[in-house]
């Protein structure tokens, strides 16, 4: 899965829904990693559920716009393997937002039966037909990564689903949107832990709700209504600071007066008045109290 992918086919504009479901199954089937995307025509049609007519026609809508491109593939054997799809990062505009005309790129679609690949128009330098003779070479896109970075997305990819996991689990839909959206948070800057305090508070606050009013998960995290439950966090973090403060100020004031009531004062305070250096090791030992 990439998460850059699903935020990508995510913020898509101007697509049909079902289209649209097309093309974030195939941003789920997206390697972040290796760049290659080539699910089934099987397996791409049961996941969006819907017939293979369907899917190739939708297929079709998003070649028009440039968003994706098809590559068969031999198996290697001289036969026809699945799909190579190339994924148009760049482009975020679906037919809704296009001239007239047909697509950007010069991209000619596919017929409903999935039997033309589609291509740019004119042939290439190397006289190149579109056609991958093997599905283990001549992939359309390898991204590099360091091992490094492997790992933190990995990590990302095991906090998000954890995330992900403490949503009302009878309201959980569109998983990989969902996960994309939690993605984009962290790196916009929200802490994971953050965001996992903000849904488990959400599932307290709607355990007594019917179901029927309680969002379903995709649509929680796209209008980030996880939002509201972060700023309270903030704003409580603020006050349960402040009133530490104002607290350890007054035990300040107790030690610096001598007050009978530094006996009530315990250990761990008094390790806390000298962290924060409001008082001195002089003032605690003149005040009657152990270090």
């Amino acid at each position: 899965m990439s998460g850059m992918a699903l935020i990508w086919a995510a913020n898509v504009k101007g697509l049909k829904p079902a289209a649209k479901i097309v093309l974030i199954q195939l941003a789920d089937f997206h390697n972040k990693e290796t760049g290659q995307c080539n699910p089934s025509a099987k397996r791409l049609a049961d996941e969006c559920e819907m017939g293979r007519a369907t899917l190739f026609r939708h297929m079709t809508t998003l070649e028009e716009c440039g968003l994706v491109t098809r590559h068969a593939r031999g198996d290697g054997d001289g036969g026809r393997g699945s799909n190579q799809y190339e994924l148009h990062l760049d482009i975020t505009l679906g037919p809704s937002a296009l001239p007239k005309g047909g697509g950007p790129n010069g991209v000619v679609s596919q017929n409903e039966t999935g039997g033309n690949v589609s291509k740019k128009r004119g042939k290439s330098p190397k006289g190149e037909t579109g056609v991958v003779s093997n599905r283990d070479t001549n992939l359309t896109i390898e991204p590099v990564k360091e091992p490094p970075t492997r790992k933190r997305e990995a990590a990302m990819d095991e906090e998000a689903e954890k995330i992900l996991a403490a949503y009302p689990s009878d309201r959980l839909r569109g998983k990989a949107i969902c996960l994309a959206q939690i993605e984009e948070a962290v790196k916009e800057g929200i802490a994971p832990e953050d965001l996992l305090l903000a849904v488990q508070a959400y599932a307290t606050d709607s355990a007594g709700f019917t179901r029927s009013k309680v969002c379903f998960s995709d649509n929680w995290f796209q209008s980030r209504r996880w939002k509201a439950y972060v700023e309270k966090q903030a704003e409580d973090r603020e006050k349960a600071t402040a009133l530490q403060a104002d607290h350890q100020a007054r035990l300040a004031c107790w030690i610096s007066d001598r007050s009978p009531m530094c006996k009530h004062i315990t250990g761990t305070q008094v390790t806390a008045l000298l962290a924060s250096k409001m008082v001195s090791e002089a003032q605690l030992q003149a005040a009657g109290l152990r270090l």
